[in-house]
C-alpha cells in the first residue's frame, strides 16, 4: 500500500464501517467543502478535513481506530460553540457543509440518518453571529458575453446579492471596469462560469474579492434566469423591475440564484425585488478616487480616519450599512437629493437627539426577516420583533410632530404587521431560550398538549419526594434516597449497611463503593413516562416553533420595508446630528456647470484640529482650470480633497462644511493624488501615475471634477514638466473638465496668462526666524517659492545636508536668472555645480594668515562682543588681501 493510500480512505466503500460509508457518501457530494458531521454533542471532521480544520482552528487532531484498514484521523468542535469556529473558517475563505442528525437514534438499527441541511460559504452567511453589522456581505456572479458573433470581451453581466437582507442588484459593465466595480463592492465570494474562470479574473487583484466558486456554464443562461427570478419573486413577469435590457446581468442573476439554492437548500423567496444599477443615476467615483478621498477607509488602514468613520454615528447596524451605500454612490437625481436634504434639514433642529435612544434598541429587521424566510431565525430574535412595537410607536409619534410632510412615507412603513405581532405575543414566552432546541420558547396556555407534557415533567420532583418519604416509612431505612442521573435514570439508593432490609421487588441497577442503587416496577413505569414526556415536550415545542416561523412568512416583506425605513431614518439622523454639531449648511444646486464654495472645510480634518482655516473655491465654464502652487505641507492636497468631499456630501443629500455651497451637475469625480509602486503588478510609481492620468483623460467630461496633484514628479524634470503641461492643456481645452491642478512646476503658471479659462491660486506661507510658517490660506496668484528646503529641515534632514541643499539652490536660481530657459541639469556645457564663478584669487600667504588667525581664536572663551570684533577683524584681513566688489552689497 502506498503512503497516499494509507492516508486516505479507499474510493470504494467496501470494507469501511457503516458510519464511515455514510460519511464518505456525504463527503462525495461536497468534495471541496469542509463537512461538519454531527455526532452527539460534537461536529466531527475526518481525514483531510480534520487536518485542515486542526491547522486553521488550532483544535486537536486525533486518530481513533481504522476503517478499511486506514487510520481514521478526526477533529471536532462542540455543537454549542459552532458559530465561533464557523466564523474563523469563513474568514480563512473556507466553506462548511453542516450535516445534521435527522433520524431517531433509538429507532435506528445502523448509523442514525444524517443529511447536509445547509452549506455556509463566505458569501451566503446569514447568521447574526457571523456577520458584521455595518457591512453588507455580498455574493457576486459574473457572466461573460458568449453570444455567437459577439466580440470577445464586449461586455460583462454582473449580479450581486446581500443574502442577509434580500437585496439584489444587476449591472452590465465594460470588462476593463470589472476591477473597479469589485473594489467598490468588495464581494465576500465570487461565482464565475467554469469555462471562463481563468480569463475573467486574470487581470484582477485577488485582494479585491473573496474566494472564487465555479458554476457550470449552462447555469449562466438568460432564459432560465428569468424563470428562476419569477419563481423567487412570485411574479409572472419581470417587466415591473425594468431589467430586460440587461440580458447578461440576468444570466449572472440566474447563476446566483442557483448557487444560493444549492447552499441554503431552498430558493431564496425573501428577495426584495431586483434593481438595475445604472451608472447614469450616480456620481461616478472610481477606485483611485475612493482611496485618495478616504471615503469609506483611510489610507492608513480600516481603522484610520475616513469620511464614513466621521459621519457614522448611527444607532443601528442597518443605518451604518445604508450610510456606507450612500457615500459610495452619490445621487445625480435632483429630486432624490432634495428629498434627503429636506429630511436632514427637518431633523437638524434637535429631533435627531430624540430619535437616537429609540433607534438604538431596534432589531435588524431586514436580516431577521431573511432568517424567517430561511427558517433559521432564533426565538430571541422573534421576541425582539415583538417587543419593538412600543419603541416604533414612539418613533412614529416623534416624526409626526416634525414640520412638513417629509417623513410621511417613512412613517407609513414603520407600522409593524399586526397579524405577525399578534402571533408572536400569543406564542412566545416573555423571555424565551436562545435556541429552540433547548425548550422554554412557547408560552404556557398556548397549546394543551404541550401544557400536559410540561405538567408531567414539572411534577417529577414532587413525585420523587413523595416516593422517598413513602419508601422510608415502608422499609424503615432512614437513609434511603431517591435520585436521577443522565446515565442510569431514576434510582433508589440504599447504603451498603442497610441492603439486607430492602424489599424483594427492588432490582439492583448500580453498585457503588458504599451504596447500592435499585429500581422498582413502579419507579420504572414512572421513569418511562417522565423521560418520554420530556422528549415529547421538546419535540412538540420544536414543531410549534416551526409552525410559528412558517406563519410569519407572509409578513416578511413588511418587516423588510420596516427595516429599510429604520435604516434610512437612522442614517438621516446621523447626517443631521453631525451637521448641527459642526455648523454645516445646506448646499444648493444649479443646472450650470460649476462649483462655488465659500468658507469650505475638510469634513474629516476639521474634527481633529483645534482650528481649521476655511477656504473658497470658485469654478465655472469661464474658470475651469485652477493651477494651485505652494509649499509642501502647505495644504494643497487638503484643499483639493475638501472640495471633492464637499461635492460628494452634497450629492449624497447631506449638509456640507461650508458657509455657502452652490454646485452644478457633476457626473464623475477623478483624482490623481499620491502614488506608490505596484510591486505585484510590476508597475513603477511613475507608471501608476500615468495609468491613472490616462484613465482621467479618456473619461473626464465638462461635468467632471478632476483633482491632479503633482503630476509628472516620478520622472526627469523636463519629461515631468512636459507631461504635466500637456495634460493640463488637454483637460482645459479638450475635456473641458473642472480641474484643480496642484503642481511644483512654476512654469505651468504661465498657462493662466495665455488662457482666460485658467487661474493661478496658491497656499500662503511665510518665514519667521528662519522657519517656514504655513498659513493654509488660498490666495490669488502663483506662489513665490516652494519652501522645500525649510520643509526638509522640519522633517529632520541633517543640518549639513540642508545647508548644502541651500547652497546648490542658490547656484541653480542664479543660473536660472542668467538664462530665460530652465537650467539644464544634464547639459554638457554647464559648469559643475560645485565650481564657484570666476573671481580674483587670494595670495596663498594671505589665505594662510587668515586661517592662522581663525585657528588662534578661543571659541569657548569668547564673549559675544569679542566674537563680533573677531569677525570684523577677519573680514578686514580678507578685504585687504582680496580687494573686489563691495561685500556689503
Amino acid at each position: 500500500m502506498t503512503n497516499d493510500a494509507a492516508r486516505e480512505p479507499s474510493a470504494s466503500l467496501e470494507g469501511h464501517t457503516p458510519m464511515m460509508q455514510q460519511y464518505l457518501r456525504i463527503k462525495a457530494g461536497h468534495p471541496h467543502t469542509l463537512v461538519f458531521y454531527r455526532m452527539g454533542d460534537f461536529y466531527e471532521l475526518f481525514y483531510e478535513d480534520a487536518e485542515k480544520a486542526a491547522n486553521l482552528l488550532g483544535i486537536t487532531l486525533t486518530q481513533r481506530g481504522t476503517s478499511n484498514g486506514v487510520p481514521v484521523r478526526m477533529a471536532g468542535v462542540p455543537v454549542h460553540s459552532m458559530e465561533q469556529y464557523l466564523a474563523r473558517l469563513l474568514r480563512s475563505g473556507e466553506s462548511v457543509a453542516v450535516c445534521e442528525q435527522i433520524g431517531d437514534p433509538a429507532a435506528s438499527k445502523g448509523p442514525v440518518e444524517r443529511k447536509v441541511v445547509r452549506v455556509v460559504t463566505p458569501g451566503t452567511v446569514t447568521d447574526e453571529q457571523l456577520l458584521h453589522d455595518r457591512d453588507d456581505n455580498l455574493l457576486l456572479a459574473i457572466a461573460p458575453n458568449t453570444r455567437i458573433g459577439a466580440q470577445s470581451g464586449t461586455s460583462l453581466g454582473i449580479a450581486w446579492l446581500a443574502l442577509a437582507s434580500g437585496e439584489c442588484w444587476l449591472a452590465e459593465i465594460a470588462p476593463e471596469t470589472l476591477a473597479d466595480r469589485l473594489a467598490l463592492l468588495r464581494p465576500a465570494e465570487l461565482i464565475v462560469p467554469d469555462g471562463s474562470a481563468d480569463t475573467l479574473l486574470a487581470d484582477v487583484d485577488a485582494s479585491l474579492h473573496g474566494p472564487v466558486s465555479r458554476s457550470a456554464d449552462w447555469q449562466f443562461d438568460t432564459s432560465r434566469a428569468r424563470e428562476r427570478l419569477c419563481e423567487a419573486l412570485d411574479v409572472s413577469s419581470l417587466a415591473a423591475f425594468d431589467v430586460e435590457s440587461a440580458p447578461l446581468a440576468l444570466a449572472a442573476a440566474g447563476a446566483l440564484l442557483d448557487y444560493v439554492t444549492r447552499t441554503q437548500g431552498q430558493l431564496p423567496r425573501h428577495l426584495q425585488g431586483v434593481r438595475l444599477h445604472l451608472d447614469t443615476a450616480h456620481v461616478g467615483i472610481d477606485q483611485a478616487a475612493r482611496r485618495n478621498l478616504e471615503i469609506t477607509e483611510g489610507l492608513a488602514g480600516p481603522d484610520a480616519p475616513s469620511l464614513l468613520r466621521t459621519l457614522d454615528t448611527c444607532a443601528t447596524g442597518a443605518g451604518g450599512r445604508t450610510m456606507r451605500r450612500w457615500l459610495q454612490a452619490p445621487l445625480r437625481s435632483s429630486a432624490e437629493i432634495t428629498t434627503r436634504l429636506d429630511r436632514v434639514e427637518t431633523l437638524t433642529h434637535g429631533a435627531d437627539d430624540a430619535l437616537r435612544p429609540l433607534l438604538r434598541g431596534q432589531p435588524d429587521y431586514e436580516r431577521v426577516a431573511t432568517r424567517i424566510a430561511l427558517g433559521s431565525v432564533r426565538p430571541r430574535e422573534l421576541a425582539a420583533l415583538r417587543d419593538a412595537r412600543a419603541a416604533l410607536r414612539s418613533i412614529v409619534t416623534q416624526i409626526a410632530e416634525l414640520p412638513g410632510d417629509h417623513f410621511a412615507a417613512l412613517a407609513d412603513a414603520l407600522e409593524p404587521p399586526v397579524d405577525a405581532i399578534a402571533a408572536l405575543e400569543a406564542a412566545l414566552m416573555d423571555e424565551p431560550s436562545a435556541l429552540a432546541r433547548d425548550g422554554n420558547v412557547i408560552r404556557d396556555g398556548h397549546d394543551p398538549d404541550l401544557d400536559e407534557l410540561r405538567a408531567i415533567d414539572a411534577g417529577c420532583g414532587d413525585y420523587l419526594a413523595a416516593l422517598e418519604i413513602r419508601e422510608r416509612e415502608r422499609t424503615g431505612i432512614a437513609t434511603l434516597r431517591v435520585g436521577f442521573n443522565q446515565v442510569h435514570g431514576f434510582y433508589i439508593e440504599v447504603s451498603r449497611g442497610q441492603t439486607e432490609r430492602v424489599p424483594d421487588e427492588y432490582r439492583r441497577r448500580q453498585t457503588l463503593k458504599n451504596a447500592e442503587r435499585y429500581i422498582t416496577p413502579e419507579l420504572k413505569q414512572f421513569e418511562d413516562k417522565a423521560l418520554s414526556a420530556k422528549e415529547r415536550s421538546l419535540a412538540r415545542e420544536k414543531a410549534l416553533y416551526e409552525a410559528l416561523v412558517e406563519a410569519l412568512r407572509p409578513s416578511i416583506s413588511r418587516w423588510q420595508a420596516l427595516g429599510r425605513a429604520i435604516a434610512e431614518l437612522d442614517a438621516l439622523a446621523a447626517f443631521a446630528r453631525h451637521a448641527r454639531l459642526m455648523g454645516w449648511i445646506r448646499p444648493s444646486f444649479t443646472t450650470l456647470p460649476g462649483i462655488e464654495i465659500r468658507g469650505g472645510r475638510h469634513p474629516v480634518v476639521e474634527c481633529s484640529v483645534e482650528r481649521f482655516v476655511p477656504n473658497d473655491c470658485l469654478m465655472h465654464a469661464q474658470r475651469r482650470l485652477v493651477l494651485l502652487t505652494g509649499p509642501n505641507m502647505g495644504g494643497k492636497s487638503t484643499y483639493m480633497r475638501s472640495v471633492a468631499l464637499i461635492t460628494v456630501l452634497a450629492f449624497c443629500g447631506s449638509f456640507v462644511p461650508a458657509e455657502r455651497c452652490v454646485l452644478g451637475p457633476v457626473d464623475r469625480i477623478f483624482t490623481r493624488i499620491g502614488a506608490s509602486d505596484d510591486l505585484a503588478g510590476g508597475r513603477s510609481t511613475f507608471m501608476v501615475e500615468m495609468t491613472e492620468a490616462a484613465a482621467i483623460l479618456h473619461a473626464a467630461t465638462e461635468h467632471s471634477l478632476v483633482l491632479m496633484d503633482e503630476i509628472g514628479r516620478g520622472t526627469s524634470t523636463f519629461d515631468g514638466l512636459a507631461l504635466a503641461h500637456a495634460i493640463a492643456e488637454r483637460l482645459l481645452t479638450r475635456n473641458r473638465a473642472l480641474c484643480l491642478f496642484a503642481t511644483h512646476y512654476f512654469e505651468l503658471t504661465a498657462i493662466a496668462a495665455r488662457d482666460p479659462h485658467a487661474v493661478n491660486l496658491h497656499l500662503a506661507a511665510t518665514e519667521h526666524r528662519g522657519r517656514v510658517v504655513f498659513l493654509h490660506e488660498v490666495r490669488d496668484g502663483p506662489a513665490s517659492r516652494s519652501y522645500g528646503i525649510q520643509v526638509a529641515r522640519l522633517a529632520g534632514i541633517p543640518q549639513a545636508v540642508v545647508r548644502a541643499a541651500g547652497n546648490i539652490l542658490q547656484q541653480l536660481e542664479a543660473r536660472s536668472r542668467q538664462d530665460a530657459d530652465q537650467f539644464d541639469l544634464f547639459g554638457g556645457d554647464a559648469a559643475p555645480l560645485d565650481e564657484p564663478p570666476d573671481e580674483p584669487s587670494m595670495p596663498p600667504q594671505s589665505a594662510q594668515a587668515v586661517l592662522d588667525a581663525l585657528h588662534a581664536l578661543d571659541l569657548d572663551g569668547l564673549s559675544p562682543r569679542d566674537a563680533l570684533q573677531s569677525l570684523y577683524r577677519l573680514r578686514a584681513m580678507l578685504d585687504q588681501a582680496n580687494p573686489g566688489p563691495d561685500h556689503d552689497g
